[in-house]
């Protein structure tokens, strides 16, 4: 099988990049350089071209809050874009792996885990876009698995771990949320899961949404402490703190814990414990 994995230079598509190299499928990794996915003509020449069978879509508009001011770029990347990608792959009966987000559920004030069938209601462009991409998809009619993840980290780019990371090590104090409570999600993990769903070839009879994110709940503060204790960074003192006190242009989710019980009974993969995985990328980075 001939596989596309778009959006290769994020944290996420170099995991995969990670996860296939064994792989018995061929694999083709591009970024925006090699193909600009917000051009259907490109994606089309380039899904012929190559006669792919699948597309591992990794590219998407992250930025919450700058989505704010720049929607219209956000939905031509995590909608229109999604689109192009669906619609090739319905015109060759091909599948698309795409990956959503818990903002999709975030005017919603719940206190137990999201499941698949739970009303969406998104308070920013992030979300909304987001969700704009998930219906086109399904608009499509292509074969796909939609999966939704929350607080992505990794070794690679910019994000929450890297970035306490070096906070914890540099400053005497720091105030972090605690009023947010979701899963800190390792991007090794959720590229391990989608590599072994294709490898073992358990897609077909079971395309559809998915939720995937690590085990365990925690809240922004939690995750902190966790990664300041792991590191050794006793210097710092961090203090809990409301969201009022960091106002943001965009309302974020209280409780957008992902409920993965579909994922797990479906595939029947074990999902890692979240503060395991972060020993993992905690040690990848030299921290440990």
């Amino acid at each position: 099988m001939n596989i596309l994995v778009t959006g290769a230079n994020g944290q996420l598509g170099r995991h995969v990049r990670r996860c296939s190299a064994d792989s018995v499928h061929t694999f083709h990794f591009t970024d925006v350089e090699e193909l600009d996915i917000t051009d259907l003509a490109a994606v089309q020449c380039f899904v012929s071209k190559n006669k792919i069978d699948a597309i591992i879509n990794c590219a998407a508009y992250v930025n919450v809050d700058k989505a704010e001011s720049e929607e219209e770029l956000a939905d031509k990347i995590n909608h229109v874009a999604v689109g192009y990608l669906a619609d090739t792959m319905a015109q060759v009966g091909g599948l698309l792996v795409h990956f959503s987000t818990d903002y999709v559920f975030g005017g919603n004030r719940n206190n137990t885990p999201c499941t698949e069938e739970e009303p969406v209601n998104p308070t920013g462009a992030y979300g909304r876009t987001k969700l704009s991409g998930e219906q086109v998809i399904l608009a499509s009619g292509c074969r796909h698995i939609i999966i939704r993840t929350s607080w992505l980290y990794s070794e690679y780019g910019k994000n929450f771990c890297k970035t306490m990371l070096e906070l914890t090590k540099t400053k005497p104090t720091l105030n972090v949320v605690f009023d947010q409570v979701g899963t800190p999600t390792y991007a090794g993990d959720l590229a391990q899961a989608v590599c072994s769903i294709i490898e073992k070839d358990l897609v077909s009879g079971n395309e559809g949404l998915y939720h995937f994110s690590n085990e365990g709940v925690c809240s922004w503060y939690d995750f902190t402490k966790e990664i300041a204790r792991q590191s050794g960074h006793k210097d710092c003192i961090i203090m809990p703190c409301h969201s009022s006190e960091y106002p943001s242009p965009v309302v974020r989710p209280s409780y957008s814990v992902l409920d993965k019980t579909k994922f797990k009974k479906t595939f029947g993969l074990n999902v890692p414990y979240w503060t395991d995985s972060l020993t993992v990328c905690l040690r990848n980075l030299g921290a440990l």
